[in-house]
């Protein structure tokens, strides 16, 4: 059954370490357990990914387990005038799990020192906080940012995809709409949220992924008239025929979307984009501002990377029948290649 939502709680991997049951649903309702996992632990990935975005600047946060290699990495992203961004990020040999990453979203706090590089990510009491100190960040100078990202009861995407390989699988979440306060600061200014029109996103990814992928993931959130808009579009993350994990997300609830495609221009990235849908749930212009591409190439490791910040404009609608229409919100699309 195509978008087969999964309800019952239980634990993600049966005692071969596949997927129990491959399909969507609003929570974390299937446990993961990094002791179950079957496959090498070279081969295992897990992140914790939070992008907080305005419609002027952004910051993106990652820390990460990849088997392997370990990459934390900062980006701040300006989008006026002459739009600029910078990542820097720091690579670990092998850490294989000792980064303790959580194995909930809900439980525990995910946390990263160095002598150069600071960064947590912590649970409160309806928040999550975003704190990092990250010393000769660009230039020279450091960066520095404390914020906060509300999170009342409220629906989450989360996916369980196989991949057509035995003990591989994807096991994915993304929180949107969480109102964001607090700072990033930089060379000397300080770029501040407002939790009226601001939104932070969390990517939680857990799972055994194959070696060679090209995956297409969009994501953004606004405020219409005080009510909270968000959406999650995306494939290439291994086998989808249980379920996509495009939805829309209205005040606090998951509206499900069937297949979205993405149509990148041949003449290049930042010409301007356009989204449809195969449910006619998702039509949208994009306008491209900013192009993070990175293009990394360590012979075992190859990452070409196009996260394509820009304006979206378009209708979408929700579950029942209720059309949202939005003008020039600051979001993302990306096409990413891996090999790792």
């Amino acid at each position: 059954m195509r978008n087969h939502e999964v309800s019952q709680i239980q634990p993600l991997l049966d005692e071969k370490g596949n997927l129990r049951e491959p399909g969507w649903s609003r929570s974390l309702v299937q446990q993961y357990d990094r002791t179950k996992i079957k496959a090498s632990k070279f081969r295992i990935k897990e992140w914790d990914y939070y992008l907080v975005l305005s419609q002027h600047f952004a910051g993106a946060f990652t820390i990460s387990d990849d088997g392997y290699i370990g990459l934390q990495s900062v980006s701040l992203l300006l989008f006026d005038e002459t739009p600029w961004e910078h990542t820097e990020t720091v690579l670990n040999a092998f850490p294989m799990g000792k980064l303790k990453l959580p194995s909930d979203s809900s439980k525990g706090n995910t946390i990263y020192e160095d002598k150069r590089l600071k960064m947590r990510f912590t649970l409160e009491e309806g928040k999550r906080h975003i704190t990092c100190h990250f010393d000769q960040f660009c230039d020279g100078k450091p960066f520095d940012c404390d914020i906060q990202l509300e999170q009342p009861q409220m629906d989450a995407m989360v996916i369980a995809t196989p991949w057509d390989k035995d003990k591989h699988f994807y096991y994915n979440q993304k929180i949107n709409c969480m109102r964001a306060s607090g700072y990033m600061e930089f060379d000397g200014k300080r770029y501040t949220f407002d939790p009226s029109t601001d939104f932070g996103t969390l990517d939680w990814g857990r799972g055994v992924w194959t070696y060679d992928n090209t995956w297409y993931w969009g994501s953004g959130n606004c405020d219409l008239d005080g009510n909270a808009f968000g959406f999650n579009i995306g494939y290439g993350f291994g086998n989808t025929k249980a379920a996509t994990e495009n939805v829309l997300f209205y005040n606090g609830k998951v509206h499900k979307l069937d297949d979205i495609t993405f149509h990148i221009p041949q003449s290049g990235y930042m010409d301007p984009w356009t989204f449809t849908s195969s449910d006619g749930r998702f039509e949208m212009d994009f306008v491209p501002v900013l192009d993070r591409a990175a293009n990394l190439d360590f012979k075992i490791l190859i990452s070409d990377q196009h996260q394509v910040f820009g304006k979206m404009s378009g209708t979408a609608i929700l579950d029942d029948g209720t059309k949202i229409t939005i003008r020039d919100v600051m979001c993302f699309a990306e096409k990413v290649h891996n090999r790792y």
